[in-house]
């Protein structure tokens, strides 16, 4: 099967598996979008049904989250006047409020991040070449065991904290424990069915923080992988064009189509940018936070000797490492993905190329050596080398933290 141009796949797609395809790079994320309402805004095929279930779905989500925020941030700020209480509360509490800015941003940033899904929709319909439609599968296949395990880790030790830990760590058998206190003063939560009602609220608003950050995280996962993928198909084309020349195998044009999808990768690579930088912002910092607050329970409950608990937060302490980590991972392959273009222009036989050809990739080669780079806020650089600081930021704070309350 040869290339064909873009224009040509404007009539009719060239991957007549392309649905197929798409559903399944964008299964996961459809799954987590859609119970907070998000999918309609970003899948470019939606009724007026589906935006009114969205609007619904997206009110009862913000209310749940507020049903924790208000309350008990109101007993942390002004009931509450033990230092430790505080302590304990600030990981929880923060930890919603960051996912509050995150759906915010999901739903802000709704436009590009409708434009990237295009993008990887239009790559899937025009892909051709069996060899080029593997490089992409297994770049999707990536992607998805990089959500399965983030989601692994984040619902297991979220809804544990939520659940097991508050009955289990508790020796009061008749003590009815919730997650969050402060709603004393406006409800009887010892009495039922206002705790069933009060408990159910707390989980429902669990699975919606979890859902977000896990749907943030997969979108950064499927996109920059899509990105690998098209580098890779881009660096295959390079290593044949040689070869194409030397056979007089011109129509199309290869090397037009080299520096086609060179710029097609770079827009994409810009748009994706654009659509995650505040998200990768509030979750650098809710991580720093977070990991330190969660290093600090975890001494706490050591100290306590309370298994059930040390378990959890050690396991929430994981989720979060690991999400960080792989934010800053993907950012560092894009960051060398990129620059490995430049590196493959090098290494072909440019020298049996026509010199017109050979002066083309000269062009080529200076715009890889200015590859996009992922950031948080456009304030950071998305690198193994921000996560090594992300984690000695939240140790150095865990040290302060405990100097300051033993």
């Amino acid at each position: 099967m040869h290339h064909q141009s873009r224009n040509d796949t404007k009539e009719e797609p060239s991957n007549w598996n392309s649905v197929r395809d798409v559903q399944y790079t964008l299964q996961l994320s459809k799954w987590l979008l859609k119970p907070i309402g998000v999918w309609p805004l970003v899948s470019g095929r939606s009724s007026r049904l589906d935006y009114f279930v969205s609007a619904v779905l997206m009110v009862t989500c913000f209310s749940s989250i507020f049903f924790i925020i208000v309350p008990s941030g109101h007993y942390v700020l002004y009931v509450n006047k033990s230092v430790q209480m505080k302590l304990k509360l600030l990981g929880p509490v923060g930890f919603c409020v960051s996912s509050v800015l995150k759906y915010c941003c999901l739903i802000i940033k709704s436009t590009p991040l409708k434009r990237c899904i295009q993008h990887v929709e239009k790559d899937w319909r025009t892909v051709q070449d069996p060899n080029h439609w593997r490089i992409m599968l297994k770049y999707v296949t990536i992607s998805r065991n990089l959500i399965t395990i983030c989601a692994s880790f984040i619902y297991t030790g979220g809804m544990s904290f939520h659940t097991v830990m508050q009955f289990l760590s508790n020796d009061n058998s008749t003590f009815r424990p919730l997650s969050y206190p402060g709603y004393d003063w406006f409800l009887d939560v010892r009495s039922s069915p206002t705790y069933e009602i009060v408990f159910l609220t707390h989980c429902l608003a669990a699975m919606t923080m979890y859902t977000v950050t896990t749907a943030a995280y997969s979108l950064a996962a499927i996109f920059v992988t899509h990105i690998c993928g098209q580098i890779q198909i881009n660096i295959k084309r390079l290593q044949e064009l040689v070869q194409k020349v030397e056979n007089n195998d011109v129509t199309p044009d290869p090397m037009a189509i080299i520096i086609h999808d060179h710029v097609e990768i770079i827009k994409f690579a810009r748009n994706v940018e654009e659509a995650l930088r505040e998200i990768c912002l509030i979750q650098i910092i809710e991580s720093t936070v977070n990991m330190c607050m969660l290093e600090y329970y975890c001494l706490s409950e050591w100290r306590n000797s309370d298994a059930v608990a040390i378990v959890t937060y050690s396991t929430l302490l994981i989720s979060f490492t690991f999400n960080i980590f792989i934010f800053c991972y993907i950012g560092e392959v894009l960051f060398e993905q990129c620059t490995q273009i430049g590196v493959a222009f090098y290494e072909i036989e440019w020298y049996n190329l026509p010199a017109k050809t050979a002066h083309d990739l000269i062009l080529l080669n200076v715009i890889s050596q200015n590859p996009t780079i992922l950031t948080a806020g456009k304030i950071i650089e998305l690198s193994l080398t921000t996560f090594s600081t992300v984690v000695k930021t939240s140790v150095v704070y865990f040290n302060l933290l405990r100097t300051f309350t033993e």
